[in-house]
Formats: C-alpha cells, structure tokens, sequence
C-alpha cells in the first residue's frame, strides 16, 4: 500500500502536466455558444428546455397563459394526467400505501381497480428475492463508501444472472423492470449495511426480504436493526417516494433513459447508466447539499427566530462567505418551477406532523423561515425571469434525517423512487420504435495537417 502511495505521489505532476493540457485544448469561448446559437444543457437563455421528445408519462405545468403571454404560475405535476396532489389526498384519505398503486399508473397509464392492484402487488412483491449468494458475493465483497455505485455494481452484475438479458421485447422489458424496481431497496440498503459494518465497523444486520410489506415498510424494516417502525413514518416514506417516483422526460437521469434506450441497449445498462447520472450532486445528490448547508446555519446562527440573523446568512450564502463557498442556497429555485414546487407544497404539511411527532419543531420552524425568507433574498440580489421558490430536496433530507436514515442512503433512496419513471420512459421509447438519439455538436477546432514525429517542436 505504501508502495503504490509512491508511485502515485512520483506520477501526480505528469498527470497534472497533462491535465492542463487537456484544459487548454477542450476550452471553448463562451461567445461561440451564442454565435451558434447553442443552447447550453439544452436550455435557452431564458431557462426553457428545448424540445428533444414527447411523453404520455408525465407533465410539468409552471406557466399559465394571460393576455396571450405565458406567465409564471404555481407549479404542477401530473402523472398519467393525474395531479400528484390527488394522488398523495387519495391514498391518505383511503388510508392506504401508494407507491405500487402509483407504479401501475406509471406503467400501465390507468389507476387499478383493487382487483388489478392486488394482482400487480403480488407480482411486483414475487421479484423481492436476489439470486442465491448473491448477497455474499456480490454485496458483501469489496463493499463501496458509495452506495450509488454499490446499485450500479449489483444493477450490472445481474445482468449475468438474467437467461435473457438482451431481449428487448416489451414483456421481457416489463420483467426486468419490475424486478428492479423490487430489488432497489434490497440492493441499496444490503449495500449500506456492508459498508457499515465492513468500514465504519459496526454490527451486520441483513434482514430477509419479506412479501407481505408495502415498499416504504419494506425499506424500514430491512434498514433497521430492529424492524420497527410507525405507521406516520412508512406514510411519510410512501409519499417521499411518491414525490420522487418521476419529473417528465428532461430531467438528467429520465433523458439517460431515453438515449440509451433509442440505442437498443440491454435493460441492465440503462439502469446503471440512469443511476450515475442521478448521482452527481447537480441532480440526486442535492438533498445532501441542503442537510449540510443547514448544519452549518444551525451552528453560526446564535438566534434561530432572528430573521434579520438568518438573512444575513442567506447574504452571505450568496456572496459565496459560507458554507461551501459556492454562492448558492441549496434548496431554493428550480429549473422549472417558478412561484411553487409542488412537491415541496405537498410535502410541507406532513413534514410538519413528523417534526411535531419526532420533537424537531425547532428546526422546522428554522425551515420555514429560510423557505420564506430566502426567495425575497435571491429576488433582491438577482434579476428573475421567473419567481424562485423551495423544492422538493429542501424537505426530503430533513424528512429522512426525521426518520433516522443514514445520509449514505439519501441519493439511493431517489433512486428506489425514481426507478418506477426511468422503467415507464424506457418502455415508451422502446414502445414507439423511435430512432437512435444523435444530438449534433459543432467543431469549432481548426484542421491541422500533420506532421512528422521527428518534426514535432
């Protein structure tokens, strides 16, 4: 080990030597980007995505239409057509677990009858069971710090377990999506066992999968050492992976779906290439962000009701003085939604009854000051296109540190949500035979004519 520390010490200068030449020749002059008319992440200046497919799967509503000019509106989500909003109000009032009620919407395109839901749990519940010594071998060997790559590791990994990984028939598709669909929260949280015990050195828990759980139940039961759990706690759960299950064709890891999808790829590849995108803090990761950034707040500020104090904060959150440095308030402002997240507005009131229940009204109260107070302190320092508001990742971190998850956990419990929207978008490409999706970049280098080694200055 100490020999490959020196080696690597005797190699960081050519490699840095190296780097700065890869830097110098991949720069491009941002003046190019507008003379080309290039939409940089494929959005325009004014934030809007440009149009790169159709969907039935989802629709994002942040704008409405007043005196012929498109203004900005409380936002919206519809699954299917079906405001996530109702959804969330329908499995509350009937007093029941929604996220495999909504996964049949998702695929499917039509809420089940309890007939067909109790059919579709039974099947989807059927997946819950990896390959015999799968966990010993695959999980338990070289356990990752990252449990992100664990899920993409064992994603890949089943392929080879699969006797018919490359068909790409629709129910072929089907069956491989509903398996790993099942099989997220088992990969995610076997992986983050084997990295606690093996690495931070504490007790190995591996509880066997059951079937007669709903899938937030069955992720605190396999997470805790002790199985427990209250009912509050699997409801907020259950919405938390609602709110995360999918968000249109565009997003980072959906758009990942798609494109490697159109190339005909096996279902396994997709999966795994999905989860890396959804990995980087940009995209998945920003929950983290904003847990961080309200640990540091919580120790700097001397008054947590003292809201010129707390502005003061978010003034120097900008002016990149705190935290990370970074100039952003992480959790504040969308790509989309203007005025609201509608996932943040749903979300809210049942944060609230978890704080109250879990004795954390203090650093709600926190939270809801920073939601009102930060927008007017972003509004005041940069001219807005569009009205800036919290969003869903402002909660979900608080929601899972309420429920005592390890922030290991926070990104791959995305995952286990979003796997639902990458499987129902995988399906629709594959469903409508599009074409392999190219994007067209321009050269903007000179032509070089070459020359000899010996002639090389």
């Amino acid at each position: 080990m100490a020999e490959d520390k020196n080696i690597y010490s005797e190699i960081t200068p050519e490699l840095e030597k190296l780097s700065n030449l890869c830097r110098n020749s991949d720069y491009i002059e941002p003046e190019l980007y507008t003379k080309f008319a290039v939409k940089r992440g494929l959005r325009d200046l004014n934030g809007k995505g440009v149009l790169t497919g159709l969907t039935h799967v989802s629709d994002i509503v942040a704008t409405k239409e007043v005196n012929g000019e498109s203004v900005p509106a409380d936002g919206q989500l519809f699954y299917r057509g079906y405001n996530v909003e109702d959804l969330i109000k329908g499995c509350v009032s009937d007093d029941h677990f929604g996220y495999e009620e909504v996964t049949y919407l998702l695929l499917f395109g039509n809420l089940p009858n309890s007939e067909e839901l109790e059919n579709f749990n039974k099947s989807l519940y059927f997946y819950r069971s990896l390959p015999t010594s799968f966990v010993r071998d695959i999980i338990m060997k070289a356990p990752s710090r990252d449990m992100m790559n664990t899920l993409s590791r064992s994603v890949l990994t089943l392929y080879s377990y699969d006797d018919n990984p490359d068909d790409t028939s629709l129910p072929n598709v089907l069956r491989q999506c509903m398996s790993l669909i099942s099989l997220f929260p088992l990969l995610a949280i076997y992986g983050y066992q084997a990295y606690n015990h093996y690495h931070e050195g504490n007790s190995l828990f591996i509880h066997p999968p059951r079937t007669d759980l709903s899938t937030a139940e069955h992720i605190l039961y396999l997470l805790r050492p002790d199985s427990q759990y209250t009912k509050l706690e699997a409801r907020l759960l259950d919405i938390c992976l609602i709110l995360h299950m999918e968000h249109g064709g565009g997003n980072n890891s959906t758009f990942t779906t798609h494109l490697l999808s159109s190339s005909m790829t096996d279902t396994y590849s997709v999966m795994a290439a999905a989860i890396g995108s959804l990995k980087g803090p940009r995209h998945g990761g920003a929950n983290i962000k904003v847990m961080r950034m309200f640990d540091d707040m919580e120790k700097n500020l001397k008054n947590w009701e003292d809201e010129d104090e707390i502005c003061d904060y978010l003034e120097k959150l900008l002016n990149g003085e705190a935290f990370d440095k970074a100039g952003l308030i992480y959790g504040v402002g969308h790509a989309v939604y203007s005025k609201s997240d509608p996932r943040a507005r749903v979300f809210k009131k049942f944060v609230e009854q978890m704080a109250h229940e879990k004795g954390f009204d203090k650093e709600y109260a926190l939270y809801d000051k920073v939601s009102r107070l930060a927008p007017l302190v972003i509004a005041k320092r940069r001219k807005m296109y569009k009205g800036v508001s919290v969003n869903v990742d402002f909660y979900s971190g608080f929601v899972y540190k309420m429920l005592g998850l390890p922030m290991e956990l926070y990104t791959p419990l995305f995952a286990m949500a979003r796997i639902v929207g990458w499987s129902a978008h995988r399906i629709e490409e594959l469903a409508n035979n599009g074409k392999i999706i190219r994007p067209a970049y321009k050269s903007v280098g000179p032509h070089l004519h070459y020359k000899a080694l010996d002639e090389r200055m």
